[in-house]
Protein backbone atom coordinates (compact mmCIF):
# COMPACT_ATOMS: atom_id res chain seq x y z
CA UNK A 1 0.00 0.00 0.00
CA UNK A 2 1.62 3.30 -1.07
CA UNK A 3 1.69 6.00 1.60
CA UNK A 4 2.39 9.64 0.72
CA UNK A 5 2.99 12.20 3.47
CA UNK A 6 2.68 15.81 2.27
CA UNK A 7 3.80 18.46 4.74
CA UNK A 8 2.81 22.07 4.16
CA UNK A 9 2.97 25.21 6.26
CA UNK A 10 -0.39 26.21 7.75
CA UNK A 11 -1.89 28.94 5.70
CA UNK A 12 -4.75 29.76 3.42
CA UNK A 13 -5.14 26.27 1.95
CA UNK A 14 -8.69 25.29 1.09
CA UNK A 15 -10.34 21.88 1.31
CA UNK A 16 -10.63 21.97 -2.49
CA UNK A 17 -6.87 22.51 -2.87
CA UNK A 18 -6.17 19.64 -0.49
CA UNK A 19 -8.49 17.41 -2.49
CA UNK A 20 -6.57 18.32 -5.66
CA UNK A 21 -3.26 17.42 -3.98
CA UNK A 22 -4.67 14.06 -2.83
CA UNK A 23 -6.02 13.29 -6.30
CA UNK A 24 -2.78 14.40 -7.96
CA UNK A 25 -0.51 12.31 -5.75
CA UNK A 26 -2.75 9.31 -6.26
CA UNK A 27 -2.73 9.80 -10.04
CA UNK A 28 1.08 10.09 -10.19
CA UNK A 29 1.57 6.83 -8.28
CA UNK A 30 -0.87 5.10 -10.62
CA UNK A 31 0.62 6.56 -13.81
CA UNK A 32 4.30 6.16 -12.91
CA UNK A 33 4.33 3.07 -10.69
CA UNK A 34 1.07 1.34 -11.59
CA UNK A 35 -0.19 1.52 -8.00
CA UNK A 36 -3.93 1.02 -7.57
CA UNK A 37 -5.66 4.25 -6.52
CA UNK A 38 -7.88 2.40 -4.04
CA UNK A 39 -4.80 1.24 -2.12
CA UNK A 40 -3.01 4.61 -2.07
CA UNK A 41 -3.07 6.64 1.15
CA UNK A 42 -2.25 10.36 1.13
CA UNK A 43 -1.79 12.28 4.38
CA UNK A 44 -1.56 16.07 4.40
CA UNK A 45 0.02 17.56 7.52
CA UNK A 46 -0.22 21.28 8.15
CA UNK A 47 2.71 22.54 10.22
CA UNK A 48 2.62 25.86 12.06
CA UNK A 49 4.87 28.38 10.32
CA UNK A 50 6.46 29.00 13.76
CA UNK A 51 7.64 25.37 13.71
CA UNK A 52 9.11 25.44 10.19
CA UNK A 53 12.42 27.13 9.50
CA UNK A 54 14.44 28.04 6.45
CA UNK A 55 17.83 29.73 6.40
CA UNK A 56 17.91 30.03 10.17
CA UNK A 57 14.55 31.77 10.51
CA UNK A 58 10.99 30.61 11.00
CA UNK A 59 8.60 30.87 8.07
CA UNK A 60 6.52 33.26 10.18
CA UNK A 61 9.46 35.66 10.35
CA UNK A 62 10.26 35.28 6.66
CA UNK A 63 6.65 35.78 5.59
CA UNK A 64 6.26 38.84 7.83
CA UNK A 65 9.33 40.42 6.28
CA UNK A 66 8.04 39.78 2.73
CA UNK A 67 4.78 41.69 3.35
Amino acid sequence: MPFVNVKIAKGPVTAEQKQQVIAGMTEVLFRVLGKKPESTVVLIEEISSDNWGKGGESLTTLWTRQK
